[in-house]
């Protein structure tokens, strides 16, 4: 078996991870089941913004970490959730420009910080302009935190 691979049994069951930490035990975010049909028609749709990013990140493609897109959060739907960090990833685009926008944001960021999660925030001109960038500082942001958050379990 190799390192990214470990069984672990408990409570006569067999559980596999792939995760870069096996051992880690996630916290269980509540979300609502309603949004789930809403997150499947979102990954239908996804921005070009959001494909793009998807690309670099999809299959485990960063540092090993497996992400979700459009991923329900409580009542909310994130467009980037990896697990094992408890990190979402947004891209923001012009509807995101205004001020009751930018504030609606804010509380549902504190929100879904309120459980947990960590965010990272880029503008969809990043992702075609500066998509290096981009993925220059999420590496770097799990460099800096993602050890010390896989190390523990909650």
């Amino acid at each position: 078996m190799s390192l990214l691979e470990e069984a672990r049994v408990g409570s006569g069951t067999i559980e596999t991870s792939s995760t870069p930490f096996p051992s880690m035990h996630y916290p269980i975010i509540p979300y609502n089941p309603k949004l789930k049909e809403r997150a499947r028609q979102l990954r239908k749709e996804m921005t070009a913004g959001d494909r793009k990013l998807w690309q670099y990140i999809k299959g485990k493609q960063m540092m090993g970490y497996d992400f979700d897109r459009q991923r329900p959060i409580d009542q909310f739907i994130v467009d980037f959730y990896c697990k094992a960090l408890m990190l979402a990833i947004e891209i923001d685009g012009s509807s995101h420009d205004g001020t009751e926008a930018q504030e609606r944001d804010r509380e549902r960021q504190a929100r879904i910080e309120s459980f947990g999660v960590r965010f990272l925030r880029f503008r969809e001109a990043d992702m075609h302009r500066r998509i290096d960038v981009v993925l220059a500082e999420i590496r770097g942001w799990i460099e800096r935190n993602g050890q010390e958050h896989t190390e523990h379990t909650p």
